[in-house]
């Protein structure tokens, strides 16, 4: 994967996916145990290209790499890439990128009759409901967060 910069906001930088090259990386098909170690095969027994896996619509696909801690009991933290899919309609607590007048932020999306409302996963943070005054545009549904152990 190949992180082409795009812009950068208060709280969100966006980059393009660029999908042109392969990564191709070994995939060992025999599980790592999380519980009692078990024998491991001494072989490869296919490649496993990122591109393939991660980004099932490459036209419509960018990374997000965030800025703050308001999904961190999503998981998502601070300086974590979001892989992001613009073609993907958001169902109720899919986590979003979106912009709420000129502004990028990243929230649980739920639709609740006529209204939006947009949910942190850190209870220090307030749910966002959308008012029809504001300019409100969803970007894309994250379909994978990457980030270091």
């Amino acid at each position: 994967m190949k992180l082409l910069k795009l812009t950068e906001t208060t709280n969100l930088e966006f980059f393009s996916a660029d999908t042109t090259s392969a990564v191709k990386l070994d995939l060992y098909l025999s599980p790592v145990s999380a519980g009692f170690p078990s024998p491991a095969d001494d072989y490869v027994e296919l490649s496993l290209d990122l591109n393939e896996y991660l980004i099932k619509h490459p036209a419509a696909t960018f990374y997000v790499k965030v800025k703050g801690n308001s999904m961190k009991d999503a998981n998502l933290n601070n300086g974590d890439i979001l892989i992001v899919d613009r073609s993907l309609e958001p169902k109720n607590s899919n986590i979003v990128v979106c912009q709420i007048d000129t502004e990028f932020t990243v929230k649980r999306f739920y639709k609740e009759n006529d209204s939006v409302v947009l949910t942190p996963a850190n209870n220090q943070y307030n749910p966002i409901r959308i008012s029809k005054d504001q300019q409100f545009e969803i970007f894309g549904v994250v379909t994978y967060i990457i980030h270091k152990p």
